[in-house]
Parts: C-alpha cells; sequence; structure tokens
C-alpha cells in the first residue's frame, strides 16, 4: 500500500471562481481509485482553501506521502484549465524540495497533449504525465512503481536519459458506474454557492466526452471524440448522497454535454422529479439541445435546473461557422426565449478578442448580448489553447506565453486594429454595458426568487470585478464609468449585507 496526496494548484482569477467554489471533482475520482485500489489518499485544495505553497509544503511534510499529484484544473470545466498548469507544477517542485524520493504526476487536458513541453522544461518536476482519462492509469502505475518499469503501463509520459517516452494511450473506462468518488476526503465547508439563496455546492458528473468541434474547445480532443454515459439511477443516488450525508444544497453537472442522449437525459429527468430531492441544480449545454426539448423543458424545472449555461460566442453567423459551432445566432435567440419561458435563468458567453476584432465589432458583440438578453451575460477574452485548432489559426498574434494567462480574462491575442490594452479596455466596456441595461429590467421583477438570484449574482460579480479591476490592466478609476443606479439596486438587497 502507497500513499498518495492530490493538491490542487493555488491558482485564483476573476472570472469562474467568482460566483461560487465547486469541490475538485476530478480529484475525488482519482483519489476514489487510489483508496478501491488498497492505497492510502488525502486531498488538499489550496484552489479553494485559498492557500499557497508554502501549505503545500506544510501537507507533504506533515502526510509524508509516496505520490504526489496535481491536475491543470478549474472547478467546473476541464477546457479552460492551461491557466493552472504552472501552478500545478510548480506544487509538485514543492513535493521535490521536501522529499527527492516522493514521485510527482500531472493529468488533465494540457498535460495530456503537451506532455513533450513539460518534460523537457528543464525547471519540471513532474516525473509522469498522466495522459487522458487517468483512474485506471494512476492505479496501474502505483502498482507498478518504483520498483517496476513504467514501460508498459498505458497513457503516461516520462523522461528517460533525456529523451521523453510516451506510452500508447489507454482505452477508455467501459463502464463509469464503477468508479467510486471519494466524497469523504473533501472538506465540505470549502465549497458553497455565493448567489442567493446560497448554499453548499457539489459537482456531479453524468457523463464524460463531448464529439461536437468547436475551435476553441479541448473536450472532442481529450476524449477522443468519445461520450459514455452513466445510468440515470446512480445518479440520482450520488446526488442524494450529497444532500443526506453533506448537506448539499446546489449541484453543478459539469458534464461537457449532459443532454446529448435526449433518451437517457428524459429518464434522468424523471428519475430526478420522482426523487424531489430539493437540490438546485446548474447545467451546461448545447442551444440545440434546448431548441430540440422544447417540449420537455418544464421536466427541466421540475428536476430542479435553475440555471442553464450556454455558448453564444458571437454576434454573427460567419463567426460562429468560423469556430465550428454548429449553430446560427436565431438558434441562440430561440434557444434563450425558451428557456425564458420557463422560469429558467440562463447565462451566455460572448467571446471577444478576435484577430479581426474593432472597437465597431466589440461593440456589435455587447448589442448582441443585450438583444438575446440572457439573465447574465458573461464576455470570455478568446484565448488559443495550445493544442486545439484555433492556436494554429491565431498563433500568429500570439502575443503571451505565459500559461498562467490563458485565463479568459487575459487578452492573448493582438488584433491587427486594436491593442491588448485595447481588448482589457473593451471587456470592461462589455460587462458595464451589458449589465447598465439590465438593471432596469430586474428591478422591475416582482420580488420572488428571480429577483433575489439575479440582483445577488449581478452584486457578486460586479464586486469581484471591481476588486480585480487593477488585474485586468484598466485601473480603479475606471469603475467610475459604472451606471450608478447598479450599486444602488444592489446595496441592501442581499442578507449578507
Amino acid at each position: 500500500m502507497s500513499r498518495i496526496l492530490f493538491v490542487t494548484p493555488p491558482y485564483t482569477c476573476w472570472g469562474v471562481q467568482t460566483i461560487g467554489n465547486w469541490p475538485p471533482l476530478q480529484l475525488a475520482y482519482l483519489a476514489g481509485a487510489a483508496l478501491k485500489a488498497g492505497h492510502e489518499a488525502k486531498i488538499f485544495d489550496a484552489m479553494n482553501k485559498k492557500l499557497g505553497f508554502d501549505e503545500i509544503r506544510a501537507q507533504i511534510e506533515d502526510y509524508r506521502p509516496d505520490f504526489v499529484m496535481s491536475l491543470d484544473y478549474l472547478p467546473v470545466t476541464g477546457a479552460i484549465s492551461t491557466a493552472t498548469v504552472p501552478a500545478a507544477l510548480e506544487a509538485l517542485a514543492v513535493a521535490k524540495q521536501v522529499d527527492p524520493t516522493v514521485i510527482t504526476m500531472i493529468g488533465g487536458p494540457h498535460p495530456t497533449f503537451m506532455y513533450d513541453e513539460i518534460l523537457r522544461d528543464p525547471a519540471n518536476h513532474a516525473d509522469y504525465v498522466l495522459r487522458g482519462e487517468a483512474e485506471e492509469t494512476l492505479v496501474d502505475l502505483m502498482a507498478t512503481l518504483p520498483s517496476g518499469s513504467p514501460d508498459a503501463v498505458p497513457g503516461i509520459a516520462f523522461l528517460r536519459d533525456g529523451d521523453v517516452i510516451a506510452t500508447p494511450l489507454r482505452q477508455h473506462i467501459a463502464d463509469l458506474d464503477t468508479l467510486e468518488v471519494a466524497w469523504h476526503l473533501l472538506d465540505w465547508e470549502d465549497y458553497h454557492y455565493n448567489v442567493e439563496p446560497w448554499g453548499r455546492m457539489a459537482s456531479v458528473l453524468t457523463s464524460r466526452g463531448c464529439m461536437m468541434g468547436c475551435a476553441f474547445c479541448s473536450q472532442r480532443l481529450f476524449w477522443r471524440g468519445d461520450w459514455r454515459a452513466r445510468d440515470p439511477k446512480g445518479v440520482v443516488d450520488e446526488m442524494r448522497l450529497l444532500i443526506e450525508k453533506y448537506e448539499v444544497e446546489f449541484i453543478t453537472l459539469i458534464d461537457a454535454y449532459p443532454t446529448r442522449d435526449r433518451e437517457r437525459w428524459i429518464q434522468l429527468l424523471d428519475l430526478l422529479i420522482e426523487a424531489d430531492l430539493g437540490a438546485h441544480l446548474l447545467i451546461e449545454t448545447r442551444v440545440e439541445d434546448i431548441i430540440r426539448d422544447a417540449d420537455i423543458l418544464p421536466k427541466y424545472r421540475q428536476a430542479g435546473i435553475i440555471h442553464v449555461y450556454l455558448g453564444a460566442e458571437t454576434s454573427t453567423d460567419e463567426m460562429l461557422n468560423s469556430l465550428n459551432k454548429g449553430t446560427t445566432i436565431d438558434q441562440n435567440k430561440q434557444a434563450i426565449d425558451l428557456l425564458k419561458a420557463n422560469d429558467i435563468m440562463i447565462e451566455a458567453s460572448f467571446m471577444i478578442g478576435f484577430p479581426n476584432e474593432t472597437w465597431e465589432t466589440v461593440k456589435a458583440t455587447a448589442n448582441e448580448a443585450i438583444r438575446l438578453n440572457p439573465d447574465i451575460a458573461v464576455f470570455p477574452v478568446i484565448t488559443p489553447m495550445p493544442f486545439t485548432p484555433l492556436y494554429e489559426e491565431m498563433k500568429d498574434r500570439i502575443r503571451v506565453f505565459d500559461y498562467s494567462k490563458y485565463n479568459l480574462v487575459t487578452p492573448i491575442i493582438e488584433p491587427y486594429a486594436m491593442s491588448l490594452d485595447d481588448i482589457t479596455i473593451a471587456l470592461g466596456r462589455c460587462y458595464m454595458t451589458f449589465y447598465a441595461n439590465k438593471m432596469t429590467e430586474i428591478l422591475a421583477l416582482p420580488e420572488g426568487f428571480k429577483r433575489r438570484y439575479m440582483l445577488s449574482a449581478m452584486k457578486q460579480m460586479m464586486k469581484d470585478y471591481g476588486e480585480h479591476f487593477d488585474f485586468l490592466g484598466i485601473g480603479m478609476a475606471k469603475m467610475s464609468a459604472m451606471p450608478k443606479k447598479m450599486g444602488e439596486a444592489m446595496k441592501g438587497r442581499t442578507p449578507s449585507e
């Protein structure tokens, strides 16, 4: 039996971490696999504890693990986690400083594709890169090391005598329901949703994989175009456990594509309605599936789904085609209107910062967000992850090579007609334009769940937005451009005041 410590990288950035702290589900799956194989495991979530490398060092000194593993990890998605890689690798370097004999490992989308770059870096302290789906690979590797040769372990890469050795990728796990999640290793007080009615937050995977070809996303590449689903009954049982044992009140389905199989999705919704668990559910899915499900959207709400995230992405069909989204702006509008008609909150994303961006196209994007009128709009900066099709298309315009900045907030691409600083300012203007327009609508809502939810969400976003404006490079003085009515509307309208 070996002892393994799983560490989340101590990384923070305005954006995905603004409205809640999600548990590191990916690490909990890996820890479950290690425990099932007879090993001892511990999870140290430095990210959500808001702790740093000194605390990681103390954990390693105290626990004395045989293995330390980290991921390129962000709490809600594996598609944009490149930004955490430097911090994850630094955590492994700390482990080596404490004990040079400890075996260090890293996994996730970025290391899966960029293992050669990672391993050849003279400053690297990762002994092994786990490529692709990692549960079985981890158990296999731990059984083989330290006495055996890793060459026969599928799905890894490592350095030997200056050469990078990459073994063949492992077949995907045939039955996801055989996996166990080490929920008991999480410090549940760390995980909460910051939007009224607030509450403890969990993440659940009901499927793995994606076959869609969005040019900016790693999901299809990472899962090799595969999609596998869990038994809906097992999913509901897992949710019941989280609610009854760990007092969870919000659950995010962090699947890349939870609604792909309509028949299975209906079965899951029906089981959730029957179970009446009382939790609030949040999901991300595709525009065309919302349109497909127009006749069953009431089931979404009855099942507890209160919040749906959609990728609207751009203001023109031409740009959507260039991103290989497979949707149109009219479909975006139709899906948003359908969700509104069923009293489900909609969050939609609208990208800026493309090579052909101009002040006019930025304005068009903000206006499109206003036209579509989701409840919440976010404006990610287009970021060509180094292993996606987008990278090849835009690499001549890349000006930032520090992966820690690949966070969908920091401009990476320099447009032909704008500077990086211009994109940063444009980002602020998009948010201020949309939410200045949105406030009147929200204040006109009748008192009730949606009004409280929306005011709380906006307050949290704008509070964090203001605190991090210097990070965005604009300076706090620009916050004076935010309409005064926004601050006045938010003040005193939630119990946190």
